[in-house]
């Protein structure tokens, strides 16, 4: 049984949902669900679940990403990025001093109001289809938490590279176009690459076209993160032998760990449990069969 993560360098032009079906007929499976949607012109990390590593789903996709982002200054475009028709123009010139100033005001909690070209979805309509309809779209403004945000270089007249290391739900796009309208500039985002989503990194990313040569070459079960590592981040607890058998079947263990998420263990790696009030139940299974 082959299951586990693996994590897809994706690149432009090329959207979520393709990722998928190219993954589920490397596979050969259809148990296949990415980890959060990168923009169709986007590219870098997107981290696919594969077989019963989608139960981790919940667990997984709340994580923060981070990404190196190109802003340019000078034009405003319908999309927010480089996709869009131009909406508005400037001559003006944004100085890197000017740049460094306002980026700590958009640190933190900020409320951000999603492009109306996006994904998002209101009556289950996706606001692109809205927007290209011409319908009124709604107000869909949220909290986002921008953990940290900074210049990394200037690469041209106007146009710098940002990083941003953020929440979930965050559009760098509105990111952009909102730092410019604080600076009085229109801007847009030019680039985009997501370099890290949770613990899923650039340097472990495979090409889709690499995943068929290790298939090729019967290698594919080294391109999986197992779900065991994926759910590292949570404290381990181990349970005694014979609890074994009761935790599979569901039942709770008394434990004098504190309440909240765990790796569940009992010689082997059960899957993912609960604590709450003194015991602790298995929650997602991922024990050998």
């Amino acid at each position: 049984m082959i299951e586990g993560i693996v994590t897809v360098l994706k690149p432009p032009a090329m959207s979520s949902s393709d990722v998928v079906v190219d993954v589920r007929h490397i596979y050969e499976t259809r148990r296949v669900g990415h980890l959060g949607t990168l923009d169709p012109e986007a590219a870098g990390v997107l981290p696919v679940c594969v077989g019963r590593a989608v139960r981790l789903f919940d667990y997984l996709v709340d994580k923060q990403k981070t990404y190196l982002a190109e802003i340019a200054f000078g034009a405003s475009t319908d999309t927010q990025d480089a996709q869009g028709k131009v909406a508005e123009t400037s001559d003006a010139v944004v100085t890197e001093e000017q740049l460094d100033a306002v980026l700590p005001s958009f640190t933190g909690t900020i409320v951000q109001r999603p492009p109306m070209y996006s994904a998002l979805k209101f009556n289950g309509q996706k606001l692109y289809d809205l927007a290209l309809k011409g319908k009124e779209i709604p107000d869909k403004s949220r909290e986002v938490q921008i953990v940290s945000l900074k210049r990394t270089a200037t690469l041209g007249r106007n146009r710098f590279l940002l990083e941003i290391t953020c929440s979930r739900g965050t559009y760098i796009r509105t990111l952009c176009s909102d730092i410019g309208e604080a600076l009085g500039v229109p801007a847009h985002m030019a680039f985009l690459l997501r370099t890290a989503s949770g613990m899923f990194t650039l340097d472990r990313s495979l090409t889709v076209a690499e995943l068929e040569a290790k298939k090729a070459e019967g290698r594919l079960s080294e391109t999986l993160i197992s779900c065991e590592e994926a759910a590292s981040f949570l404290p381990r607890l181990d349970l005694k032998a014979d609890r074994r058998k009761p935790a599979m079947n569901g039942l709770p263990t008394r434990t004098n760990a504190p309440d909240g998420l765990c790796r569940l263990y009992c010689d082997d790696f059960l899957g993912v449990g609960a604590v709450q009030h003194g015991s602790v139940s298995l929650k997602v299974h991922l024990y050998g069969e």
